[in-house]
């Protein structure tokens, strides 16, 4: 699967550094992003329970499941009644209707979804959490919080407690690869196709995430704010170095004519 969409998942990688990497560090784009993703990871979840008879249903590894993680850091960042009044936006709606038709026609076309999903999570999320805890570092000119990150409120999505990262892809894998031995051709084929599509739709809930622009804006303002300070301290250096040089002479008259003299 990562050999067949290395294209798309390149192009969905430079989408989330440009959409949401420089923006981390403000907490209504990091709530927006996970409340595009809650709902999706949200019915994988429950898909899987419901499939717990079934092959597919392996694929849920304890401690990976991340709907109560997710509920709880909007819960941190949206305020207890989040819910109250809460309308799925129509790029996860139609997200939503993709993947309840693929678990009606045939359960195991959710598996990239599954995989790649909850892959992501746990390196990229790591990394987008790493990001995160060093822009708010920077800003707030604390450290960088090793340790002590999993223990901040509205972080549990990224934090798994006393199961490893490394322990949860690995188990994810061999499930995954011990069910694909059970797979048709034709399953096979069509789970490379969805492979593709799992970007796809990921680019456009990513592309519906609100407030990156506004802080875009920001910081760009910020920047420039900077830049112009540093142009008028050089300048003022540069115009204060040029006043204390003393000129002896006019350095525009000519120097003495030999023989004028004689």
């Amino acid at each position: 699967m990562r050999a067949a969409t290395r294209n798309i998942h390149n192009r969905s990688d430079a989408l989330v550094n440009a959409k949401l990497g420089v923006t981390m560090s403000d907490d209504n784009v990091w709530a927006e992003g996970l409340l595009v993703f809650y709902e999706i990871f949200k019915f994988l979840e429950e898909s899987l329970a419901a499939h717990s008879d079934s092959l597919i249903g392996d694929l849920l590894i304890p401690g990976m499941a991340r709907t109560e993680a997710l509920e709880s850091d909007l819960a941190h960042y949206l305020g207890d009644g989040w819910k109250d009044g809460y309308v799925v936006r129509p790029e996860v709606q139609s997200y939503l209707a993709h993947l309840k038709k693929l678990d009606k026609e045939n359960p195991y076309l959710l598996i990239p979804y599954i995989y790649h999903l909850y892959m992501g999570l746990f390196s990229g999320g790591q990394v987008l959490r790493a990001t995160r805890f060093l822009s708010m570092s920077s800003i707030s000119g604390s450290g960088a919080g090793g340790d002590e990150d999993g223990d901040k409120p509205g972080n549990s999505v990224t934090t798994y407690g006393d199961v490893t990262i490394g322990s949860l892809k690995k188990q994810l894998r061999k499930a995954i690869n011990d069910l694909a031995d059970e797979l048709d051709v034709e399953t096979k084929e069509a789970i490379l196709v969805e492979s593709v599509a799992v970007f796809e739709w990921n680019n456009v809930i990513i592309g519906s995430v609100k407030g990156v622009d506004r802080v875009l804006k920001r910081r760009l303002l910020k920047l420039l704010i900077a830049v112009i300070l540093l142009l008028l301290f050089l300048f003022a250096y540069v115009f204060k170095s040029a006043s204390e040089i003393e000129i002896e002479g006019d350095v525009f008259s000519p120097g003495p004519i030999a023989g004028a003299e004689l």
